[in-house]
């Protein structure tokens, strides 16, 4: 059901240092850098991402779900939509992700970004 989660750290250097002690043990590493570091076993699935200055006392969390198909990612921005949530971003193809990576995103009642992606061509 997920597909991969993200939190906002202060300092990503500290950060990166203890993920990457206390993943070490459970098989993850870090697989892709600069800017927003990712860890995973084959792929990135947990990422750490410089929290912006302005954000306070308040980091949001990022957590992105596994769609089957993109019409099940449109589904989830108009359910999303009915149920009063912010939309941060509409359905549409991420090339920057990688050339399939279609998603939609949300913000949740607390303020967290909610994901729902599919990877898989149209």
């Amino acid at each position: 059901m997920l597909d991969h989660f993200s939190v906002m750290v202060r300092d990503l250097p500290a950060s990166a240092a203890f993920y990457d002690a206390v993943l070490a043990p459970l098989g993850g590493r870090r697989i892709m850098e600069p800017g927003p570091i990712g860890y995973g076993v084959d792929s990135p699935d947990f990422w750490l991402v410089p929290a912006p200055a302005e954000a306070g006392t308040s980091l949001e969390a990022h957590i992105a779900f596994t769609a089957p198909d993109r019409a099940a990612v449109q589904a989830f921005h108009d359910a999303a939509v009915a149920a009063g949530a912010e939309v941060l971003h509409a359905p549409r193809v991420w090339p920057e992700y990688h050339p399939t990576y279609f998603g939609a995103f949300v913000r949740d009642p607390d303020g967290n970004n909610v994901e729902a992606v599919c990877h898989r061509p149209e």
